[in-house]
């Protein structure tokens, strides 16, 4: 699946990005596939399905060929990303996806003409309590490391979640790291942080001692080495996991 990144982008645009994905900093910071099946409720054989929005926005139903919109999204996104979807279900030519509104977890039904659907077969799984993320291709651990999760004050919600876009920092040696991606997810403590809406995100990190403790404002911090390995293959659209 194609995968836009957010660094060819200029740089004051870039760190109001950034800025946006909010609860990463710590509180003392300044700072084409085949679609797999498609029967009412079944999971794709292959992966999880991903709906990339083919216009200029889309309308979100409360149930498929109904009268109720809940959104209207326009795409690209806020932060100039093709609108992407997680797939939960298809009814005939309607797709239930997991929404990246509050409040989490929240879907809505949109057509399936409106977007192209493709598939892949990774997903991250991260585990709060052990600190730690793993990446998972099928039913292969490719990748595995060390995270740092939000405070008690401010706690990264469990949930389902999904990524949303791809930012590229423009100092890779600040808070954010090398990459940040942007979660489907919100804080619950937080409505805004740092002039965004308190959107949370899986991001690199320039204090790695960090890793392994509650530092964040709900983002997980995992090693730039960690992110840059993950930018490099996983698309906008992959599930993420987070429980503990």
């Amino acid at each position: 699946m194609p995968r836009r990144t957010l660094g060819a982008l200029p740089a004051l645009v870039t760190v109001v990005a950034l800025t946006a994905v909010a609860a990463c900093s710590s509180p003392s910071e300044e700072g084409g596939a085949d679609p797999g099946t498609t029967g009412t409720g079944e999971t794709a054989t292959k992966g999880a399905r991903i709906a990339t929005v083919l216009g200029d926005g889309i309308d979100v139903l409360a149930e498929p060929g109904g009268d109720t919109v809940l959104h209207t999204l326009a795409s690209p996104n806020d932060l100039g990303a093709d609108r992407t979807f997680l797939v939960q279900q298809v009814q005939g030519d309607w797709l239930e996806v997991l929404l990246p509104v509050r409040p989490n977890g929240g879907t809505g039904w949109i057509e399936a003409d409106d977007v192209e659907l493709t598939v892949t077969a990774y997903r991250v799984e991260i585990d709060m309590a052990e600190f730690s993320f793993a990446v998972l291709e099928g039913e292969e651990e490719v990748r595995t490391g060390p995270i740092g999760i939000g405070t008690s004050e401010t706690p990264t919600p469990p949930g389902e979640y999904y990524f949303t876009e791809l930012l590229q920092p423009s100092d890779p040696d600040g808070a954010y790291g090398v990459y940040a991606f942007g979660l489907s997810g919100h804080s619950e403590t937080l409505e805004t942080f740092a002039g965004g809406p308190g959107q949370l995100a899986v991001h690199g990190t320039d204090d790695e001692s960090g890793l392994g403790g509650e530092v964040s404002h709900g983002c997980i911090r995992v090693s730039n080495e960690d992110i840059t390995w993950m930018a490099e293959r996983l698309p906008l659209g992959t599930p993420v996991e987070i429980t503990g």
